[in-house]
């Protein structure tokens, strides 16, 4: 890993500052993600990689060990891997080795682990994060393809430690950082943009409460200026938020160690996100610790020019790219694209919306800010994913219409999209047959504003003086009228009759 020393990011900006009894520290940060990759079978085995299946019974001769099985390398797996690598704007290794890992674990059956040492798969890359406005460059280091090892079961009797194979061999992408991150909320920002990225790819799906994303965090302190300190390995973190505490907690730890005339031993610790701590799980190891050495059992893996562009032509449109062509395009916020582009189904559902803004038809500030305050903020509050929403693009995209035809007003435009949730149906229907249609003709409006002026002569004084409070004429209009009159009709009539023009 190299040293940002002078740099903290390669923003150019001060980096992040954490104050101690004795001064100013910066922490710094390194990762370690392991990404199960998105494959039916294994990395070296047919077995299945489906989540949630009785213990071991996703598991192949190969898996298990047994004499004399040997690996056949799954072709898909390294093509999702060259494509993480092309996302991550990496350099591809058209030549890479797979070696042997030497550690005993009851749930590692062979006793090593086929990974990646100094050939990998990927080199070095690049993720772009926005923290408070900053733009921070992210390296990485590397990618590499590795098997997982099985899951020791500890708590189905107090006497036994249960092993189940389901997940032994099954493919992993380590996408290790260099220690450009400074602060925890950049570790979250990078571990979410990653994890964006990857499902944009379909590489990989990201789903941290079935471990399919995890990160192993390495933090260390340091004075401002100074080479880096000794850090510390904090082991298995699966979820977003926690990431973010161990770093704060983790980096207050050797802090206060230090400033106390202590020193921080190489180690490796585990976050307990209830107590709010981090507690020793075992010493640091070390590249020697594991005996490397390349795997007899397969070739070196050998990969053609070709078979990575035609890989790179099948990329979809990434976040960062997408992101700026909604801003181009559609003339929205950076803070509105962002929200839009996070997920991939969230984008596409925006972009089936607004699919004919381009000919003169829906207009993209509006779709953006309907898809994102009425139809996020429901699903949020129902907690359902877009995937589940009841109200299409088609139907959302009527709504649209209807508001800029001038069919509908915002306010019965939200009463619609309320019965379209409920109920289904074409909202240009629901219009007609419910009467919902606002009320443009200026004959009927004149009519109940000359009513509301008759009889209210003092607020009649009142806003005569003061024009400021014509909004109580518009309520009232838009009340007797049960919201069906035209805002702007009706704006335009009460200044004529109030003599406000």
């Amino acid at each position: 890993m190299q040293d940002k020393a002078k740099s903290g990011a390669k923003s150019g900006k001060p980096p992040n500052l954490i104050a101690g009894a004795t001064g100013d520290w910066e922490v710094v940060v390194g990762m370690e993600v392991h990404a199960q990759v998105a494959s039916n079978a294994k990395l070296f085995s047919g077995a299945s990689t489906a989540f949630g299946a009785e213990p071991n019974s996703h598991v192949s001769l190969v898996d298990a060990a047994m004499p004399g099985m040997l690996p056949v390398i799954n072709a898909e797996c390294i093509a999702q891997a060259v494509r993480t690598g092309l996302g991550l704007k990496a350099e591809i290794n058209l030549t890479s080795v797979f070696d042997r890992k030497n550690y005993f674990y009851p749930d590692l059956p062979q006793g090593y682990q086929i990974s990646q040492y100094k050939s990998p798969i990927v080199g070095e890359g690049e993720v772009e994060i926005e923290v408070d406005g900053e733009a921070i460059h992210v390296g990485i280091e590397r990618v590499h393809l590795e098997q997982d090892a099985g899951k020791s079961i500890h708590d189905q009797h107090p006497d036994y430690t249960y092993v189940d194979l389901n997940r032994s061999g099954v493919a992993l992408m380590e996408i290790v950082s260099k220690p450009d991150i400074r602060s925890p909320k950049q570790a979250q920002a990078y571990v979410s943009k990653l994890r964006t990225i990857l499902r944009y790819l379909g590489t990989c799906d990201g789903d941290m409460e079935k471990g399919n994303l995890r990160a192993d965090v390495n933090v260390s302190v340091r004075r401002p200026g100074d080479a880096l300190g000794t850090r510390c390995e904090i082991k298995n973190v699966n979820s977003i938020r926690f990431i973010g505490e161990a770093v704060e907690v983790e980096a207050r730890r050797q802090i206060d160690i230090i400033e106390e005339g202590g020193t921080i031993n190489q180690e490796t610790r585990l976050f307990d996100a209830a107590k709010g701590e981090t507690r020793s799980m075992r010493s640091k190891e070390e590249a020697h610790d594991y005996r490397y050495f390349p795997d007899p059992d397969l070739l070196p893996l050998e990969l053609t020019q070709a078979f990575v562009d035609d890989l790179k032509i099948g990329l979809p449109e990434l976040p960062d790219e997408k992101r700026q062509r909604f801003v181009r395009e559609y003339g929205l916020s950076a803070y509105d694209a962002d929200v839009l582009v996070a997920e991939r189904e969230n984008a596409e559902f925006f972009e089936a919306v607004v699919s004919m803004q381009k000919s003169g038809g829906r207009d993209g500030k509006l779709a953006a800010n309907w898809v994102i305050n009425e139809l996020f903020g429901r699903l949020n509050k129902e907690g359902e994913e877009i995937s589940a929403s009841p109200v299409s693009a088609a139907q959302l995209g009527g709504i649209l219409d209807l508001i800029g035809n001038g069919t509908i007003s915002g306010k019965i435009a939200k009463d619609l999209f309320e019965i379209v949730w409920a109920e289904g149906g074409d909202p240009a229907e629901i219009v007609e047959k419910r009467g919902m249609r606002q009320v443009t003709d200026t004959g009927a409006i004149e009519k109940v504003v000359d009513e509301i002026i008759a009889a209210n002569p003092k607020q009649v004084e009142q806003v005569q003086a003061n024009p400021k409070t014509m909004g109580w004429f518009v309520g009232q209009v838009m009340k007797l009228s049960g919201g069906k009159a035209n805002p702007a009709a009706v704006n335009e009539v009460l200044k004529r009759k109030l003599g406000l023009e």
